[in-house]
């Protein structure tokens, strides 16, 4: 689905400019032939600065070196650039100038064309970026609040107890008895694993058929652990797609 996205957008890029540079000098053919050798190097750093500079260095605030790097991308961009110009100038005018439009010999014009299509998916994937990480910290803020508020009431030893979901750290079946970790301190009640996975808000999530982890504590994780306050803890083959999703932020 991603890539027939990618080669949509191309495609209407590539006729934007066809279009576009054909009605500057009225031969859509001439046009055709130098948006094929103009779209590589648009592609190229179109690419080169959205899917690696801006993820790599803007998005996690290393502006010093993004803009080192994009200065780099730009100055290897204009000199592809003027190859193609070169190339454009053999193959369509055989070296000959002046039968090239005004418009096809202006680097300005052809610099201008290729940033805008950067700039413009640019733009576009950061504000995604950002508006994805606004509703990632909304939806941890509201759980956090959330947590503050709740507590659940379990039995003990016979004995009813109130504890902070804020608290619990992780759960553990033991067969008709489930282990609740807090800080310090395992409470144990006659409950099943399967009753607190129904009961529990989001942020507690079944890793194994033993096990619930808050995500809260969670310090470390892969597709056979899970660390919990320095404790590893298994991740069955059942939930290891789900638990490594959930934990890098997916779903």
């Amino acid at each position: 689905m991603q890539i027939g996205k990618h080669l949509l957008f191309w495609c209407v890029v590539t006729i934007a400019l066809v279009v576009g540079f054909g009605n500057g000098y009225n031969d859509f053919i001439k046009a055709f032939y130098f948006v094929t050798f103009l779209l590589p190097v648009a592609i190229g750093t179109s690419y080169f600065f959205n899917y690696f500079l801006v993820p790599k260095y803007l998005l996690k605030g290393d502006n010093v070196r993004f803009t080192i790097y994009t200065i780099y991308t730009i100055v290897a961009s204009l000199y592809l650039e003027m190859l193609v110009i070169l190339l454009s100038f053999i193959i369509i005018a055989n070296y000959n100038i002046d039968e090239l439009p005004p418009i096809m010999a202006n680097i300005f014009v052809l610099a201008i064309t290729i940033y805008l299509i950067v700039m413009m998916k640019a733009f576009v994937i950061v504000y995604r970026k950002f508006k994805k990480q606004e509703f990632s910290k909304k939806r941890l803020l509201e759980e956090k609040e959330a947590l503050e508020e709740k507590f659940i009431t379990i039995k003990s030893n016979r004995i009813n107890r109130q504890i902070s979901l804020m608290e619990i750290t992780f759960l553990e079946s033991m067969g008709d008895y489930v282990n609740i970790h807090v800080d310090g301190e395992s409470v144990t009640t006659k409950e099943t694993i399967t009753h607190f996975e129904d009961t529990l808000p989001d942020n507690f999530m079944r890793i194994h058929r033993s096990f619930m982890v808050n995500r809260n504590f969670v310090t470390a994780f892969s597709y056979k652990h899970v660390t919990v306050n320095g404790r590893e803890l298994p991740v069955s083959r059942t939930y290891k797609d789900e638990t490594v999703s959930k934990l890098s932020g997916n779903s």
